[in-house]
């Protein structure tokens, strides 16, 4: 049974949305979904940008305990307040200031500084650039693959499979979603980081991925992973015009 919570996610099916979804259902937690209209530019709208002056997604609202409302947006803060409010067995986290608190810590960093802005960059310039760049490509590519290498390395040296300690945590919750996405984002193959497929795999058996990533909508990275390049650019024609159109409104701004 679920363990009540006032929670509202903002969200989409993108790996920084993911993140959030399996980080509610690894801990158990009832939540509620209100899934944002990307392509309708709902984010944008003044009701949203309450929430998260950004505009983007993820976002969540919870309710203190005088119910005051709550709001946190960016990814990674949303993991660290999850983590901080209701993981008090310690269930995806270790105790604040442990040695393991701050290897988590870093690893998330490590994702949102790298990772996360990295890969998605790779991603824009190999599916939605209106002109093929192969130096800007190649620039972004290059760096998540170097990324991958540094944590092939780190996991070949973890006797448990995951990033730190005994357990899964928020830092492997982070980084799953992006990994799932890899080519999609440009990357041919990660067959070349044996240790990072098996611990993508490995945390697909756990009941709260394998939940949480399909909120609000089906997965869908996994199974793009099987599709040819011009099946990829097929499905991503979809988005070119729209993010040429963000641009220009964000530039005007």
């Amino acid at each position: 049974m679920a363990t009540k919570s006032d929670i509202m996610l903002y969200t989409e099916g993108t790996p920084n949305g993911l993140k959030i979804s399996i980080a509610l259902e690894e801990l158990g937690l009832s939540y509620q979904v209100r899934e944002i209209a990307l392509f309708q530019n709902e984010q944008k709208e003044p009701w949203f940008l309450e929430i998260n002056p950004n505009g983007r997604i993820p976002a969540i609202t919870d309710k203190d305990e005088s119910g005051q409302e709550i709001k946190v947006f960016e990814s990674g803060a949303i993991l660290q307040y999850l983590v901080a409010r209701y993981d008090k067995d310690h269930v995806i986290s270790y105790p604040y200031g442990t040695k393991e608190h701050w290897e988590v810590t870093s690893w998330l960093m490590w994702q949102m500084g790298g990772v996360g802005p990295m890969q998605g960059q790779a991603n824009h310039f190999a599916r939605f650039a209106p002109e093929k760049n192969p130096y800007s490509l190649g620039r972004y590519v290059h760096e998540t693959r170097r990324l991958y290498r540094v944590m092939e390395g780190h996991l070949a040296k973890s006797p448990s499979g995951y990033l730190v300690g005994d357990r899964v945590t928020i830092a492997d919750i982070a980084i799953w979603p992006w990994v799932t996405a890899y080519k999609y984002s440009g990357l041919s193959s990660i067959d070349e980081f044996p240790n990072v497929v098996q611990w993508m795999y490995k945390l697909l058996e756990r009941p709260g991925f394998e939940r949480g990533r399909h909120v609000p909508k089906p997965h869908i990275y996994l199974d793009m992973n099987r599709l040819s390049e011009e099946e990829l650019n097929e499905k991503a024609k979809y988005g070119v015009q729209w993010i040429q159109d963000a641009m220009k409104r964000d530039a005007a701004a």
